[in-house]
């Protein structure tokens, strides 16, 4: 497979309307990617993930959201996701709430392949009231009453990853959350890496490879891509910019002013790198295998 740029990725598999299924949690969050589907001025999109954070919020404030299916919607360890709020009390914004574990079943159903997956989650509480499509059936075994919670299959995924070889294998170790099950439900997957590496070091660590190359649609090589969030092995967490966003976030007019300056008013990742603060380009970025898998 060969590698291609984000913005054509972006350009070529994400489809106004579509439902996105975006990657990480805490870790390896796709900001690259998020960044440059609000430079191309994607609208209407379905946004779906367990735990979703600032990136989330950036895509709302810059116009491309209608719907989100979600666990969690917030600012994580600092608090809200203003933009959210926001948009959610305006009426702008259509809100499905699942708990984190039956998203996650939604998704392992789409994997599989199945409609459905029983659980006996969701069978108290005021939220069963709130969800359209949560439908109750019987244990065939025990006779025990059950919720059925239907598939979800993404149109397209977005995943960022620590390294994938030519053929677009990808590797991806530490904390991954909902990030396999949401992307191997998806029709399609775009996968930012922060290195391609020899063949040979992928086969070496086959555990590793969470997404085979004929499940990735689109191979892009972004170094820094899931800035500010971490990448286990590669770069550490950059709290400030998460207290920062917190800060800015609150006032529409900020929020609109950081769009059009780490955003709109750079063309790439890179671009956005080179406008950080001296302090926050000193992460221990690696590209060889020292100290990692």
């Amino acid at each position: 497979m060969a590698a291609t740029t984000l913005a054509q990725a972006v350009r070529d598999h994400v489809d106004d309307g579509a439902t996105v299924f975006v990657g990480g949690f805490g870790h390896c969050v796709p900001f690259a990617s998020g960044h440059e589907i609000i430079r191309q001025g994607k609208r209407n999109l379905t946004l779906t993930r367990t735990g979703a954070d600032i990136l989330i919020d950036q895509l709302i404030a810059g116009g491309c959201v209608a719907r989100l299916i979600v666990g969690y919607v917030g600012n994580p360890g600092i608090g809200l996701a203003h933009a959210f709020r926001r948009a959610l009390e305006a009426g702008s914004l259509t809100l499905e709430e699942w708990t984190n574990f039956t998203l996650t079943l939604r998704f392992h159903a789409g994997r599989i392949g199945v409609p459905f997956l029983p659980t006996r989650a969701l069978r108290a509480g005021d939220m069963p009231k709130h969800i359209a499509d949560l439908a109750t059936l019987t244990c065939p075994y025990t006779g025990a009453l059950l919720t059925a919670v239907p598939g979800l299959c993404p149109d397209v995924a977005l995943v960022h990853a620590q390294r994938a070889d030519e053929d677009g294998n990808v590797q991806l170790w530490g904390i991954d959350g909902d990030t396999c099950e949401g992307a191997l439900a998806s029709r399609r997957i775009i996968a930012t890496v922060e290195e391609i590496v020899p063949a040979e070091r992928v086969r070496r660590s086959p555990e590793l490879t969470v997404l085979p190359a004929h499940r990735v649609t689109a191979l892009c090589v972004v170094p820094g891509g899931a800035h500010p969030s971490y990448v286990h092995g590669y770069y550490t967490r950059d709290d400030a910019r998460f207290a920062e966003y917190d800060r800015l976030s609150r006032r529409p007019d900020d929020l609109d002013a950081f769009l059009a300056a780490h955003v709109h008013g750079v063309a790439d990742r890179e671009a956005y790198l080179g406008k950080l603060p001296i302090s926050d380009l000193s992460w221990p970025v690696h590209h060889g295998p020292g100290g990692r898998q």
